[in-house]
């Protein structure tokens, strides 16, 4: 033992049980004793080393489990031990385990006919994933089923910590509603899903569509019949590093597996184009399939070459009978009555004291119209307005232990939600959207929908200066000379805006946009300017010189050179002046007529 306790060299191995330095020849030796005399629960070992005892209640647990056969002190049995986790030694002493995790590994080591059966703290048996199926797990994709979830009472499900959303969050296609162009029956999508082929995606949505559930349902599909191994990262907290591990990871699973990786990045345009460049070979080649989520438009946030390798799904806003069948699986799920909907639902006699809840079918109404197609903001309006019901409800005095009816009326939800959740982006693609609505229903002098679009870009938080300097171009793009007072009115819309400003400036940019809407409308000054620049843009050679005539001569020299020669003042003249203004290459030329086929 001497000789093995000798200072370490560069050869050095260390044990992972004791973590003293052995050399190569004398490592597996150690090991023999070292093993059994960590895994054995009796009196301190006869032999002469002298080691401090290891936490050993993951490793009992599992030695119990086994055979009596199993903790034999055979030769084979201690060689089988030894080179089971003979793969743990490392030479580089940084890398080294933790020992909790050191103690993990080696309870999963030594238990090898047990695999696909987790244990518990106390040795007990628990149903698990089969061998292989173990993934990467996020707490956003892998939180509460829908099968644990209805295992809790209503009143510990809706005062848990986790949003309501989370909780019941779909695992399969069937409890997905809402996107049936996409994930429809008859689809492409829905073919490749049941047969595993998932193709590289981009989910392009709304807040609140689905495109995180989607991907849930994915993996879930995926763990279920083992074929790939899924990942889950999001863009607001990862690093590049994380990404080339996840990669480099997917390139041994499917190299020793044979197992395809799925990787899940939400929002994913929050990757820079560098980071984003990270994918690309990787997703050429096949080593991992990508799933990205994103609010924002891929044409503009996702890089072209990234793009052109994936599927873009476009994910619409939940519609209001989609919201409907979202909120009646959830009350559904939590035992929640319906008032005015005819169903028996059995007596509950083991929990006689739980409140009972009823909630009123307009009260589910008003959250499916008034969440604005976001599921996320429609199951947690919901559990906060049951959640305020549930904690106002006072034990009865008597003491009886009957239990509590508590009732969710329409008034609780609107308080609970306040006002419409208006889907608006001032940096994204809405922002555009609804200016560009608002110009056109002006230029088609529909007042209405002008006014309806302008209060959906300021309820939404939208820039009033911005709104202001629009209809300023406005005024001259389609209005232009068939109203002079046009323009006046726009700039002074914009001055009045930026004196005072969001609330009181909303009747002012209201009059402008109903001034606009009604005003005639011209194009000519938009038209004319626009064939000057092609006319420009398209000349060949070099431009024409300005005429002598119409040039200043304010030197002499300029004037012996014959600048200003035989200008016609227009004053001097009380009729019209014949006189030629243009260069003689564009002489005839009307920009209110001319295309630019004409040059």
């Amino acid at each position: 033992m001497a000789s093995e306790m000798s200072s370490p060299t560069l050869d050095a191995v260390q044990c992972p049980v004791c973590l003293k330095d052995f050399t190569p020849g004398t490592i597996n030796r150690h090991l023999d004793v070292c093993l059994l005399k960590s895994v054995a629960d009796s009196s301190p070992s006869t032999t002469e080393e002298s080691e401090p005892p290891l936490k050993k209640y993951r490793i009992s647990a599992t030695v119990e489990a086994e055979p009596p056969s199993t903790t034999a002190s055979s030769p084979s049995s201690v060689a089988g031990a030894a080179s089971s986790v003979f793969s743990l030694f490392q030479t580089n002493k940084s890398k080294l385990l933790a020992p909790g995790e050191r103690n993990g590994v080696l309870s999963s080591k030594l238990s090898p006919v047990n695999k696909g059966v987790k244990r518990n703290l106390l040795g007990e048996a628990e149903p698990g994933p089969a061998a292989g199926t173990e993934d990467m797990k996020s707490p956003g994709l892998n939180g509460h089923t829908l099968k644990t979830s209805t295992d809790l009472s209503p009143r510990t499900l809706l005062t848990s910590n986790k949003p309501l959303a989370e909780i019941l969050r779909p695992n399969t296609l069937e409890e997905y509603f809402g996107q049936s162009k996409v994930v429809g029956q008859q689809t492409l999508l829905r073919s490749l899903l049941d047969s595993q082929d998932i193709p590289s995606l981009i989910l392009w949505g709304p807040p609140g569509c689905g495109k995180t559930t989607l991907a849930h349902i994915i993996a879930s599909s995926s763990k279920k019949k083992g074929t790939a191994r899924f990942v889950s990262l999001s863009a607001t907290s990862t690093s590049t590093n994380e990404v080339r591990e996840v990669i480099k990871q997917a390139q041994n699973e499917l190299r020793l597996c044979k197992r395809r990786t799925i990787l899940f990045i939400d929002e994913i345009h929050r990757f820079n184009k560098s980071q984003q460049d990270t994918f690309l070979p990787h997703v050429e080649c096949g080593t991992l399939t990508l799933i990205g989520a994103t609010t924002e438009n891929p044409s503009f946030q996702v890089n072209a070459a990234l793009l052109s390798r994936c599927r873009v799904l476009v994910l619409e806003k939940l519609s209001v009978e989609a919201m409907g069948s979202i909120l009646d699986r959830a009350v559904a799920t939590l035992g929640i009555k319906v008032l005015g909907q005819d169903q028996t639902i059995p007596k509950e006699q083991p929990q006689s004291d739980e409140p009972k809840i009823f909630i009123e079918q307009k009260a589910l109404d008003t959250v499916a119209y008034l969440c604005d197609g976001d599921a996320r903001a429609g199951l947690n309006s919901l559990q906060l307005a049951v959640q305020a019901q549930l904690s106002s409800a006072r034990p009865d005095p008597s003491g009886q232990g009957g239990s509590q009816e508590i009732l969710v009326k329409e008034d609780h939800i609107k308080e609970g939600l306040q006002r419409s959740h208006i889907l608006y982006d001032r940096a994204g693609e809405e922002h555009y959207n609804c200016i560009s609505a608002l110009h056109k229903s002006m230029r088609g002098s529909d007042e209405n929908a002008a006014l309806y679009w302008l209060g959906r870009m300021l309820e939404g938080g939208e820039d009033p200066l911005y709104v202001a300097r629009r209809l300023v171009r406005f005024a001259s793009e389609d209005v232009g000379m068939a109203d002079f007072a046009a323009l006046p009115q726009a700039v002074s819309a914009f001055q009045a805006c930026h004196f005072i400003g969001m609330p009181e400036c909303e009747v002012i940019m209201a009059q402008c946009v109903i001034y606009l809407a009604r005003a005639p409308k011209s194009v000519d000054v938009y038209k004319a300017y626009a064939n000057v620049k092609a006319c420009l843009r398209n000349h060949k050679g070099p431009l024409p010189s300005v005429p002598l005539h119409l040039r200043n001569a304010p030197t002499r020299l300029m004037k012996q050179l014959g600048y200003a020669k035989g200008y016609k003042y227009n004053p001097s003249f009380s009729g019209p002046v014949e006189q030629k203004y243009l260069p003689d290459e564009l002489q005839g030329i009307n920009f209110f007529t001319w295309t630019p086929s004409d040059l």
